[in-house]
């Protein structure tokens, strides 16, 4: 179930040239080679054809999985001590120790290519709930980069749901949503940051993936941008992408216009 902690498995997939690893800059470094003790790398698995069918999408993308690899590391010795202790009907556990994020590259990416760096929501990703635009947003990022004669990537953040919060505090905002809260009011009351959303690894990706030259991002948020500059991306034009408005999330979307998403009154209407 969990080959990919076998080291017999893991040497071929890096022989093969499907598991590498990448420094904070996007750079390639040695798999091979430990990281030193501070420093930031990831592990990158892929490309994995990825047929997506979804209402009026049709695409094949290549999927790339990433995961930090001092997560990884810790998985992996875990794994081992598992193994000695003959545990290996416990390595099921080992699976919520990774945050596993996620790049999906879509059509032929060319000069100045369209991306969405967009965070897990399980309930509007998942679900379909109308509480949020995420869902619609994922779909439709998707067929815009799609569409797109410049192609583009997808990179999905594992680690934001709720803005970072995670989701067991999320469904306590909702609670306090439903009791007359907006979603910020609702983070704050439970001692929690608007946004906490960590961009450092999806730069990372970025610049592995696309390198610092002009992409144009799919967002309405400007704190995205400013961001993702603070790690060194700052050829980022953005494009406004708001789609999936309900009369469910109407009111968490101007909340999110009041906090200085890029959204018109006509937009939300």
């Amino acid at each position: 179930m969990f080959t990919y902690l076998n080291p017999t498995v893991r040497n071929k997939l890096i022989a093969e040239g499907k598991l590498w690893q990448i420094d904070a800059e996007g750079t390639r470094i040695d798999t091979n080679v430990p990281v030193a003790p501070g420093a930031r790398a990831i592990n990158i698995l892929g490309p994995i054809p990825l047929p997506v069918q979804l209402p009026g999408i049709g695409l094949t993308a290549q999927w790339y999985a990433a995961v930090r690899s001092t997560e990884l590391g810790q998985v992996e010795m875990l794994a081992s001590e598992l193994r000695e202790r003959r545990g290996q009907h416990l390595f099921s556990h080992l699976a919520s120790f990774m945050t596993v994020n996620s790049v999906l590259r879509i059509g032929e990416p060319r000069d100045n290519p369209l991306l969405r760096v967009h965070s897990n929501c399980l309930t509007g990703d998942v679900f379909g709930s109308e509480r949020c635009e995420c869902g619609p947003q994922l779909h439709a990022a998707m067929a815009r980069i799609s569409a797109d004669p410049q192609g583009g990537y997808l990179v999905y953040m594992a680690g934001h749901e709720g803005r970072g919060i995670g989701l067991w505090a999320k469904a306590a905002t909702y609670l306090l949503q439903d009791g007359g809260e907006d979603t910020y009011q609702a983070n704050r009351s439970l001692g929690l940051p608007d946004d906490s959303r960590d961009f450092s690894d999806a730069a990372s990706l970025i610049k592995h993936f696309v390198g610092n030259v002009p992409m144009r991002l799919l967002t309405n948020n400007p704190k995205k941008l400013i961001d993702l500059a603070q790690h060194g991306l700052s050829h980022i034009e953005a494009e406004k992408h708001v789609i999936g408005v309900s009369d469910w999330n109407r009111r968490y979307l101007h909340a999110k216009r009041s906090w200085g998403h890029q959204m018109s009154e006509e937009d939300i209407e």
